[in-house]
């Protein structure tokens, strides 16, 4: 090959060969994430075909604080494709509660023991070892706005609770919500790192302290 020709191919600058190696890097702590860092929302990056839009900090932070709350000491949480909420509860390091994520999307069996994977067309296909009525709050976001989504995740729902349900959802979807559920809608609206053209809510049926409307 003659000089000319090496000249023609293209040569990484030291700046680009630095960006591509913090992206190779970056890619790896999503795979391979090791230490307190793997409990951080993001570190599994959204996947739209699965539907996925992960919440900001600070509302997985007040969705996980009122979960703690109405789950009382020593309580069950069930976070049903609500993994930004699990996150954050493992994130808060406490021991005085128990929680285990329920998903679709196998990368979040980094989280071993505590990944359940669930398929909401097969509401009730869960392990033995989850039995009926072993969670004392269930926290749920179905992937899709559609009634029928709904309707099988409120199976799930129902099957896991002890009573109490936290679910975040459309507004549209609010009215099947309640005949579903019997759920209210909280004046706490839950918001995304993306913002979503769909107006979500949240939804509770027990007195939480997420300031509910009438």
């Amino acid at each position: 090959m003659s000089d000319s020709e090496d000249d023609d191919i293209p040569q990484l600058s030291s700046h680009a060969l630095a960006a591509l190696q913090e992206f190779y890097a970056e890619q790896k702590q999503y795979t391979n994430p090791d230490g307190d860092d793997k409990y951080n929302i993001g570190i599994i990056e959204e996947n739209w075909q699965l539907s996925q839009f992960w919440y900001t900090e600070e509302t997985a932070l007040c969705l996980a604080q009122e979960a703690i709350a109405a789950a009382g000491k020593g309580g069950r949480i069930a976070c049903v494709s609500a993994p930004s909420v699990y996150q954050k509860l493992k994130e808060l390091h406490r021991e005085d509660f128990s929680t285990y994520i329920f998903e679709y999307d196998r990368r979040f069996a980094m989280y071993k023991d505590e990944f359940i994977f669930y398929d909401y067309n097969n509401p009730l296909d869960l392990p033995g070892n989850i039995a009926a009525h072993s969670f004392d709050i269930v926290v749920a976001d179905p992937p899709h706005l559609s009634e029928e989504c709904l309707r099988k995740t409120s199976e799930t729902i129902k099957y896991l609770t002890r009573g109490k349900v936290l679910l975040c959802t459309g507004a549209i979807m609010g009215e099947v919500a309640a005949q579903l559920l019997g759920v209210k809608v909280c004046k706490f609206i839950p918001e995304h790192a993306r913002n979503l053209a769909n107006e979500f809510c949240c939804y509770v049926n027990y007195d939480s302290g997420l300031d509910c409307g009438t």
